[in-house]
C-alpha cells in the first residue's frame, strides 16, 4: 500500500487511460460495499433523474438502532429529493444516490459518533467526485441538500473539514503523529478519536474516516508510508482496514476520472456534430434565398 500512501489526490485526479471502454456505472459502484448502479455514465446526460432515485425502487433497510422511530435509507432519499428538485445529470446523480445509501447505514449505527475526520473523509470525497459539475452553485445546494437528509449540519462538515485542513497545512509528519503530547482545538479532537477508537465502544471506523486520515497526511506532506502506520497506531485504527479503503478510494476516483473525461469528449463530439448539421442548414438556405432572388430579378 505504499503507493496508496504516498500518491497525492492532485495525481489521482490525472489518472486517465483512454484506451478502456467507458466505465459503467456499475463499475464506479463495484468499489463501494453495497453499491448497486444500474446506468450507463452516459443515460441522460441531459439530467433526468434516473428511475433508481424515485420510489420505484424503495430499499427497505434500516439502521440497527433502537426504538421505532428509526429512519430508513427510502426516508433519508426521499428526505434528499424534496431539498433538492432539479434535475442531476446522470453520472452525478448515480455516484450520489449511492453515496446516500452508504452513508445513512453509517450515520444510524448505533456506534455513530460524528468527528471531524470523519467530516474532513466525506467533503473530500463530496468534492472530488462532484468536480467538473456544471454549476457551482448546484453543486453546493446538493450537498446541502444531502447532508440535511441525514439530519445533520452541513455548515458543521465545512467548518470542521476547512479547519481540519488549515491544522494540517501547519504541521510536519512528525508533529502529526505527536498530537497526543501536545495542546490545541484539533488535538483535543484526535485525543478523543483514540480513545473512543481504544475502548471499542462509541467509535464506528469508516472509509470515510480512512480518507479523512489520508487528506490530513497529505496537506502535511508526510508521504512515508512509515506515517501512515504511526498515526493509526496513535488512533488506535487498524492500519489494514484503512489500507484497504484509500486502495478501493484511488480506483474509483481513477475509474472516474475516466468516466468524465470520456464524457466530456462525447458530449464535445455531439455538439461539433449539431454545429455543422446547422452550417449545412444555413449554407443551404443562402443558397436557396439566393437563387429566389435571381429568379425573381430574371423573371424566370
Amino acid at each position: 500500500m505504499a503507493a496508496v500512501n504516498s500518491v497525492s489526490f492532485s495525481a489521482l485526479s490525472q489518472c486517465s487511460d483512454r484506451r478502456l471502454p467507458i466505465p459503467s456505472a456499475r463499475s464506479l459502484a463495484s468499489h463501494f460495499d453495497g453499491f448497486r448502479f444500474r446506468k450507463s455514465v452516459f443515460c441522460h446526460y441531459s439530467g433526468v433523474r434516473t428511475p433508481s432515485f424515485n420510489s420505484r425502487m424503495v430499499i427497505h433497510c434500516m439502521a440497527s438502532g433502537t426504538g421505532s422511530d428509526v429512519t430508513t435509507v427510502a426516508e433519508t432519499k426521499a428526505n434528499f429529493l424534496k431539498a433538492y428538485k432539479r434535475p442531476i445529470p446522470s453520472i452525478y446523480n448515480t455516484v450520489v444516490q449511492e453515496l446516500i445509501v452508504q452513508q445513512h447505514l453509517m450515520r444510524y449505527k448505533k456506534t455513530y459518533r460524528y468527528d471531524p475526520v470523519f467530516a474532513l473523509g466525506f467533503v473530500t470525497v463530496y468534492d472530488r467526485l462532484m468536480e467538473g459539475y456544471p454549476s457551482d452553485e448546484d453543486r453546493d445546494a446538493i450537498f446541502q441538500a444531502y447532508i440535511n437528509a441525514l439530519n445533520e449540519d452541513p455548515e458543521q462538515y465545512r467548518i470542521d473539514a476547512q479547519k481540519l485542513e488549515e491544522w494540517a497545512r501547519s504541521q510536519t509528519a512528525a508533529s502529526l503523529v505527536e498530537f497526543a503530547s501536545r495542546e490545541g482545538e484539533v488535538e483535543s479532537i484526535l485525543k478523543d478519536i483514540a480513545e473512543r477508537a481504544g475502548s471499542k465502544g462509541n467509535f464506528s471506523y469508516s472509509r470515510f474516516f480512512a480518507i479523512g486520515l489520508f487528506r490530513l497526511l497529505e496537506l502535511a506532506n508526510a508521504s512515508e508510508p512509515s506515517i501512515l502506520e504511526k498515526l493509526c497506531a496513535a488512533l488506535n485504527v487498524d492500519k489494514k482496514g484503512v489500507d484497504r479503503d484509500l486502495d478501493v478510494y484511488r480506483n474509483l476516483l481513477s475509474k472516474l476520472v475516466q468516466a468524465k473525461e470520456l464524457l466530456k469528449e462525447y458530449v464535445d463530439r455531439e455538439k461539433k456534430k449539431r454545429d455543422e448539421r446547422a452550417g449545412s442548414q444555413t449554407a443551404s438556405e443562402a443558397i436557396t434565398k439566393c437563387l429566389g432572388e435571381y429568379s425573381m430579378q430574371t423573371g424566370l
